[in-house]
């Protein structure tokens, strides 16, 4: 059975569209606006209804529904900026004659490697403080070699 990938592509270009969409409108002034006049509405109807349980079940299940929709939508929408951002990233290491391309695609090092740049770049950056310069740069690349030939 022949999947059809023109159609998931469709779908899921619908999804993209409708999912900044939902995230732009969100965070804009209007739905503060919104969000804020319907809790004031359902406060002052609070006296008509007697406070009563449907009249708090109304909100609390309102709020959680938005709550629920919105954390994943914000987590899409944050996945989606940090992927763009390490590309940028990456693009920016690749076009550099003196940066190390080991660190393109840095984010997919485990703990341990990720450790271990840090300290390289610990050393270069107390390296950088002993010479007390402007003018000179050091790279992990050449901390890395000075570290095998010792």
């Amino acid at each position: 059975m022949k999947k059809n990938t023109k159609h998931n592509k469709r779908e899921a270009g619908f999804f993209e569209k409708m999912a900044a969409k939902a995230t732009t409108a969100s965070g804009s002034t209007p739905a503060i606006i919104i969000s804020f006049t319907l809790i004031m509405v359902w406060a002052v109807t609070g006296p008509f209804f007697n406070y009563s349980e449907t009249w708090q079940l109304v909100i609390n299940t309102g709020t959680t529904i938005i709550t629920f929709l919105m954390v994943f939508l914000i987590q899409k929408a944050q996945n989606k900026d940090s992927v763009a951002v390490h590309l940028k990233l990456n693009e920016l290491l690749a076009a550099s004659d003196v940066s190390s391309n080991r660190l393109v695609d840095v984010e997919d090092l485990s703990e341990e490697e990720l450790t271990v740049l840090r300290k390289y770049y610990a050393r270069l950056k107390q390296k950088a403080k002993n010479e007390n310069s402007l003018i000179t740069s050091h790279s992990i690349d050449e901390h890395a070699n000075s570290d095998r030939k010792s």
